[in-house]
């Protein structure tokens, strides 16, 4: 793979992910529609603002990169899909199965990180992206625990 591909693939693989948090910033705004709790509102709100950070730490380095950052969602693709399968649903939805659904949409942006970071045709070369990166897969991985520490305290109290 020559310099300029291997430098498309990355931007191309930074881009996904910032389409990704697009659509993690997506589902936990209907997330916060889809529940009366105001601890939740507020879990949310910070996951919405930890992916806002995220995408902006992305476009700066797409721009280091010489590429344009993306704007939009993944309009394919689970992700997408799966948050809008529960916009469509939150009214019929309890406060477990909003967080069920939130804590599988963090197990897909987990996957797009480790993805990322294990392509073997990227050829990370800068140390600061894998450091951002894998700062970013880890407060996922945190805001995943969360979430389904949460989900699972919600069930005990339904079940009680």
């Amino acid at each position: 793979m020559g310099t300029l591909q291997h430098i498309q693939h990355q931007i191309s693989a930074l881009n996904d992910l910032i389409k990704i948090n697009n659509d993690r910033i997506t589902g936990y705004q209907k997330a916060i529609e889809g529940t009366t709790d105001a601890s939740l509102k507020a879990v949310f709100t910070g996951y919405t603002d930890q992916s806002r950070g995220y995408v902006n730490e992305l476009n700066e380095y797409v721009h280091v990169l010489g590429g344009s950052p993306a704007d939009g969602t993944t309009l394919s693709g689970k992700f997408y899909h799966t948050w809008m399968d529960v916009k469509s649903a939150f009214s019929k939805k309890d406060d477990h199965s909003v967080l069920s659904d939130c804590e599988y949409g963090e197990d897909i942006a987990k996957t797009a990180y480790r993805k990322a970071l294990d392509d073997k045709e990227l050829i990370w070369e800068d140390g600061k992206v894998v450091n951002l990166l894998t700062n970013h897969l880890n407060g996922l991985k945190m805001a995943h625990d969360a979430i389904k520490a949460l989900r699972d305290s919600v069930k005990e109290k339904q079940e009680a």
